[in-house]
């Protein structure tokens, strides 16, 4: 049986934030491997959000976030009690989906958000690029790069620029303080303002 150390336990804990006991039994499941291990941990936390989503989210903190007096960001996360909004891992969350949007510059919360006209113009460019293929092949092209375009334009997609690994996207982030505070948790809105920029329309 592999020897899990205290130090293991404690990065996997800081990383996905789960409880002591859930870290230690998932990386005995996934036989010491870390990155299985947070697989693991975030299955479960999905489970367990999933759960939760239905509740109603009226509570929570409005942040914001300046870079520099160049940009400023406000965003609204949204639980469910007065007393989770308070905790210093919810600050937290919404301190890092603020620091989050002032360095990718999202367009969209989320794929749903992204107005058809928008999809059908990408996919017209998309199917330009690869004009020359076989028609089997440009659907998949075209559906690769409109995952790769919902990945870069869309919040929740976004990988989180404070992930050294790039695996979790803000959607993750999200679905593991879910898990640690026992609340739904919505990202309801954002905006995003950079010096001199001119509004369009």
């Amino acid at each position: 049986m592999t020897k899990i150390s205290a130090e293991t336990i404690k990065d996997l804990r800081e990383k996905t934030g789960a409880g002591m006991m859930e870290c230690k039994k998932a990386l005995t499941e996934s036989n010491g491997d870390f990155e299985k291990a947070v697989d693991i941990l975030r299955q479960k936390g999905l489970s367990s959000a999933l759960k939760k989503a239905g509740r109603v989210a009226s509570e929570g903190l409005i942040d914001a976030y300046i870079h520099l007096g160049k940009i400023g960001v406000l965003v609204e996360v949204n639980c469910e009690t007065d007393f989770v909004a308070r905790t210093e891992d919810f600050k937290e969350l919404t301190k890092d989906i603020a620091m989050h949007i002032a360095a990718t510059s999202p367009l969209y919360l989320s794929r749903d958000d992204v107005p058809q006209d928008v999809i059908e113009r990408e996919k017209e460019i998309y199917r330009a690029q690869v004009k020359d293929k076989p028609p089997k092949v440009v659907e998949k092209i075209i559906e690769g790069k409109l995952e790769k375009f919902y990945t870069e334009a869309c919040l929740l997609d976004q990988l989180f620029v404070k992930d050294p690994d790039q695996k979790l996207r803000i959607r993750d982030i999200i679905t593991g303080k879910i898990a640690k505070l026992g609340e739904n948790i919505v990202l309801r809105r954002f905006v995003r303002f950079q010096l001199g920029e001119t509004a369009e329309g």
